[in-house]
């Protein structure tokens, strides 16, 4: 890691503002998010943090603690894509000025804990924190759902990741102990306690993943066709009694389909087993997640399998599951409470040993 510099440092006077931001687990509902469905994600404790101070220009200068040593710099209102880190930046600014929210330079320091390519949201901890930096910045008028439609906005139309609501929304209401029950379609939310019996753990696999790349914009389309074959607006207008008439379509399109409309059955299955403190049953839905989006939605790895097979023979964990976009980044196992620790540390130098690849503990 480069090394550190205070923002007094970089930029020559004090920091005015400061925001910070969460990563997130889901839960259950992968996949679901861009269908108009459901999801039930948990914050981090890992998180994003900005330092920020106004300038007189319309010169933003940004540096990353977690990146390198040097300062970039754009004009706000004329981004340009290509600039590798500093395109998260740029798309905040170009988000807000699209949206006619005026704007001008700044200087902005940020630091974050959450790894990168992990699918765990360090791309929308840092929209919604450096958003949250600049509302208070610039007195935007902002509510915090408005923010979390303009990250999605940055990471959609400048970034060119086809995401959904969830990830910001969940970082910004989300917390450790409480997970978000949230209806991407109405973005009505409910934060559910995590079981008392229970407790999570989240083991980065070591394979780092992209949701801007070729696998996740494919799923995306593919579930697009499906619902227009199928003669709804999205996925999420149908239910587990359209499964006949689903597995006519043609494959992939069935498979895919099929992950989305199981896939919002199981998040209200968990939000409901959390609630009565079913733990068990909770832990069942993980693995059957699981299952669903390595052969039916085809985003997991050989990498993220052999780890949820890992988990599924320790002692204590009742299931797991890869989370986020897929294709790598981290599994998410719910374990008895006081398991988690000793069950995540074994699995990991299991998957080591088993893979060749270094499995992360990033919770507990």
């Amino acid at each position: 890691m480069p090394a550190d510099r205070s923002f007094s440092d970089l930029f020559g006077r004090a920091a005015r503002f400061r925001a910070r931001a969460p990563g997130r687990v889901n839960l259950m509902g992968d996949h679901t998010d861009y269908n108009a469905g459901f999801v039930f994600p948990a914050a981090i404790p890992q998180r994003t943090e900005v330092e920020l101070g106004r300038s007189e220009s319309r010169t933003a200068r940004a540096w990353s603690r977690d990146v390198g040593a040097q300062i970039e710099e754009y004009e706000v209102g004329a981004e340009r894509r290509g600039r590798g880190w500093l395109d998260y930046v740029q798309a905040v600014t170009f988000a807000l000025t699209r949206s006619g929210h005026g704007i001008g330079g700044f200087d902005v320091r940020i630091a974050s804990s959450i790894p990168p390519g992990s699918g765990l949201s360090s791309s929308a901890a840092l929209s919604v924190s450096l958003l949250r930096a600049l509302r208070d910045a610039f007195v935007l008028p902002l509510d915090d759902r408005e923010i979390a439609r303009l990250a999605r906005r940055a990471e959609n139309e400048f970034i060119g990741a086809p995401v959904g609501i969830m990830d910001p929304m969940a970082v910004t209401f989300a917390t450790t102990d409480r997970a978000m029950f949230l209806d991407t379609r109405t973005l009505e939310f409910e934060l559910v306690n995590v079981p008392r019996a229970a407790e999570l753990a989240v083991l980065h696999s070591g394979v780092a993943h992209r949701n801007e790349t070729g696998g996740y914009k494919t799923r995306r389309a593919e579930c697009e066709l499906a619902a227009a074959r199928l003669g709804v607006a999205t996925l999420r207008d149908l239910s587990p009694d359209d499964l006949p008439r689903i597995d006519l379509l043609e494959p992939p399109l069935n498979r895919r389909a099929r992950h989305v409309v199981t896939e919002n059955e199981r998040v209200l299955e968990t939000v409901a087993a959390f609630r009565d403190e079913r733990i068990e049953d909770a832990g069942r839905a993980f693995f059957e997640s699981h299952r669903s989006l390595a052969e039916d939605f085809e985003v997991s790895t050989p990498e993220i399998d052999a780890m949820v097979d890992l988990a599924r023979a320790a002692p204590g964990v009742l299931g797991a599951r890869i989370t986020g976009g897929g294709f790598g980044g981290a599994v998410v196992m719910l374990a008895a409470r006081g398991e988690a620790v000793r069950a995540s540390r074994s699995i990991a130098a299991k998957y080591d040993a088993l893979t060749g690849k270094r499995a992360t503990v990033l919770v507990p």
